[in-house]
């Protein structure tokens, strides 16, 4: 009876242990992320720059101001987000601009945008960990590069 309970008792536990364990490894993927990235802006002639947390980014036009970024600060944009292959998954409306809390926005944007100010035009292309990481969210898989272009029409 003793060795009964002995073997369910290392069952269970090895479960819990199992559990535990998380097979993801965030540091292989921006290693994968950041190799991809470098490959689509080579391939495509992007001439992109690479903030040091990872993000590549292409200022197309500066802006104008010196707002200060917080994760309060208000935005007015529009967007076009894509993944590397070129499928578009989401985009504003033209001439119909959306208006956003920095801070409400995946760490990629909040990385990029402040390089540009009011009337800028910036393109991001983000890895997976500062986008949607490695989960699921719509049409976009886990683990997928994002690639925005964003125009500024308001910072506050």
């Amino acid at each position: 009876m003793k060795v009964k309970y002995l073997l369910l008792l290392l069952s269970v536990a090895g479960c819990f242990a199992s559990c535990s364990k998380d097979s993801f490894d965030a540091d292989a993927q921006f290693r994968t992320d950041t190799t991809a990235i470098r490959k689509f802006i080579t391939d495509n002639k992007i001439p992109a720059l690479k903030d040091k947390s990872g993000v590549f980014y292409q200022i197309i036009a500066p802006g104008s101001g010196s707002v200060t970024y917080t994760a309060n600060t208000s935005i007015t944009a529009e967007y076009e987000g894509k993944l590397l292959d070129g499928t578009v998954f989401d985009a504003t409306k033209a001439g119909a601009p959306v208006t956003f809390a920095l801070g409400g926005v995946i760490t990629g944007w909040q990385i990029g945008i402040p390089y540009i100010q009011s009337g800028g035009k910036i393109r991001m292309i983000i890895p997976s960990g500062y986008a949607y990481g490695n989960t699921n969210t719509g049409a976009i898989a886990a683990n997928s590069i994002l690639d925005f272009t964003v125009s500024l029409s308001a910072v506050k």
